[in-house]
């Protein structure tokens, strides 16, 4: 009865043992498929290039084949040629020697050729892709990604890649042909010596599983280190003066030594990894041959088989555990780059937020009408609204001036507009259109937008001008940047609009950037303008430049300007006000004033801060 009780008080954890094993093979099962559907995925890379991989399987096997005659020749050497003292004999097998070593020298030429010039195409497609498919995503996946682990993807995880693309497939195909090669001579050569060396099959298979469940974690988590890596310092490369500025030097230092420890950690595990595996399976390789030779000396002595025979089964034993040493080897580089590919699918599997429908519609030259109708947006989906039940309507060429304190809602209002987001309620409309229809392409070929600090490119001032227009000519960019006012600081430069002005624009002031981004915005001649606190980092005299500027950017179209400064928000032709997400006001300045408001305490608030 205790018995019978005790069985039965087992039954329900036997059952959750039965469970958790059959969901721990279904992962592995899933697994399986998903690396088979990705390296099927990285081999359709090579596909444009069918022909020269073609030609290099043909090299790779007629190396191959080559590569093996050299033992049997030497076998039949010592027992035609040697033993029997026949010369004739043994100046065919030395020529025959010579030929399959020319013979393999070619085609491995050739096939070291073709693999690099095939596997370098693959990868440059590669990542032209991956970079394509940056430049595709929404504005919100940049917010959620850090730069520099999508720059690793792009160079340290393709790198990767390219070592188990140009190396590891064509080792693996050479190593395995060879492997199947040596089998079926040891098997002719002399079937009781080849049934011994084959002994060590289920020693290798045993010890290759280990390996490769104990490493595959391990090769994935050196991906990820060496990512925060890259992440780490093209943040702190870009905020090299704000770290210096505070001298914050050594903490940074810290933490990239910290970093830098895990990598070297994660790295060590696969080096512990490597040092107990190749060395056992050399071992293994040693002891073998040990074997072979004593038996089949024992059999040579009693003249079971020849001496070439065996000198030639010594030989092609090197060749039979060399392929398992290099598939072995291959294993690391294998581990690496699907760890790689494993990263690099999971950019490329994911959708951006916003795509264009297959109906979507190019409304043309637009007039610039705006309107929001019920529209609530909140970044992440969380339930923090940044904006919340707006309705607004711009007429075609008029400019409203968005004021409010931090966090009001000001900035998420303009990007809806720009369709950088789209949001969870309402609908945002230009001319009309609801802009989740609209083609963005023929949306943001009208829309200019000037953010706080204008991004320049490393090249020329002619390059950053032109960069909305590069088919503008000379005149069409004298023009822009004389409408601006930035026209009298270019020719005063060195080599004037051939101005070289470095990464971000590092040689030129803050004010003259903005210029530059204004002129540039000009010259794209846009519908709709969005000025983000364009003016904010600017000196009173650059202010005023712009300003004049401002007169000819705003003409004729329909502009959002979100500004702080009074006079930026004077010109304006209405005013909206926000606070938490909502618009609380919008009039005209002086109906504003007058009502007391909370654009009244704003503007209050700032002439305050002006006279002071």
């Amino acid at each position: 009865m205790a018995e019978a009780a005790e069985e039965e008080s087992n039954q329900p954890g036997r059952l959750i043992g039965t469970v958790l094993l059959f969901r721990d093979l279904w992962r592995l099962f899933r697994g399986e498929r998903q690396r088979t559907r990705k390296l099927r995925w990285l081999f359709g890379l090579l596909r444009p290039y069918r022909g020269r991989v073609a030609l290099t399987f043909g090299a790779l096997l007629v190396a191959t084949a080559a590569g093996l005659a050299p033992p049997y020749l030497a076998g039949r050497a010592i027992d035609d040629g040697i033993r029997s003292g026949d010369l004739s004999a043994l100046d065919v097998i030395v020529a025959v020697y010579v030929l399959s070593t020319l013979l393999y020298w070619a085609a491995s030429y050739a096939q070291t050729y073709l693999v690099g010039w095939v596997g370098q195409r693959a990868l440059q497609d590669l990542r032209e892709r991956i970079y394509s498919h940056l430049q595709a995503m929404s504005i919100g996946f940049f917010t959620r990604n850090k730069p520099g682990v999508l720059i690793s993807r792009l160079t340290n995880d393709v790198q990767a890649l390219d070592s188990l693309v140009t190396d590891g497939v064509i080792t693996l195909i050479s190593s395995t042909l060879t492997l199947l090669g040596v089998v079926i001579i040891l098997l002719a050569l002399d079937l009781p010596l080849a049934l011994v060396t084959f002994l060590t099959f289920p020693l290798l298979a045993v010890g290759s599983a280990v390996f490769r469940i104990a490493s595959t974690g391990a090769y994935r988590l050196t991906r990820e280190k060496i990512a925060n890596i890259t992440a780490y310092l093209q943040e702190t490369l870009s905020g090299v003066r704000v770290v210096r500025s505070f001298a914050q030097e050594p903490r940074h230092v810290d933490r990239m030594a910290t970093l830098n420890e895990e990598n070297r950690d994660a790295n060590l595990k696969t080096v512990y990894l490597n040092a107990a595996y190749f060395p056992a399976v050399e071992l293994l390789s040693a002891v073998g041959t040990a074997v072979i030779l004593l038996y089949g000396g024992y059999r040579a002595i009693n003249g079971d088989v020849e001496i070439g025979i065996l000198v030639a089964f010594v030989g092609y034993l090197n060749a039979f555990f060399d392929p398992i040493q290099q598939i072995s080897q291959l294993y690391t580089t294998y581990q690496q780059g699907m760890a790689a590919l494993d990263k690099i699918f999971d950019l490329l599997d994911t959708r951006p937020d916003m795509v264009d429908r297959p109906d979507a519609l190019d409304p043309g030259r637009l007039r610039g009408e705006i309107e929001l109708a019920g529209v609530s947006f909140s970044y992440d989906g969380d339930e923090e609204w940044a904006l919340r039940d707006v309705d607004l309507h711009v007429p075609a060429g008029q400019t409203v001036a968005l004021v409010g304190e931090t966090g009001a809602g000001k900035s998420t209002l303009a990007k809806l507009v720009a369709r950088f987001y789209d949001p969870q309620e309402g609908r945002v409309l230009v001319d009309g259109h609801d802009l989740r229809g609209m083609n963005s392409r023929a949306l943001r070929s009208q829309l200019g937008i000037v953010p706080q600090e204008g991004f320049l490119f490393s090249g020329t001032v002619r390059e950053n001008i032109a960069f909305g227009r590069p088919d503008a000519d000379d005149g069409e960019i004298r023009a822009a940047a004389g409408a601006v006012g930035a026209e009298a600081f270019i020719e005063r430069l060195r080599d004037g609009y051939d101005t070289e002005i470095g990464e971000r624009g590092i040689q030129l002031s803050a004010g003259q950037r903005q210029l530059i981004a204004f002129a540039r915005a000009l010259l794209a001649e846009p519908r709709l303008l969005i000025l983000d606190e364009a003016t904010s980092n600017v000196d009173v005299r650059t202010e005023r430049i712009i300003e004049r500027g401002l007169e000819r950017l705003l003409m004729g179209r329909t502009a959002i300007v979100i500004a702080h400064r009074l006079s930026t928000i004077r010109r304006a032709g209405r005013i909206v006000v926000l606070e938490g997400g909502r618009i609380v006001e919008t009039g005209t300045h002086e109906g504003l004033i007058a009502a007391g408001g909370a654009y009244a305490r704003l503007y209050g608030a700032w002439a305050e801060q002006a006279v002071a």
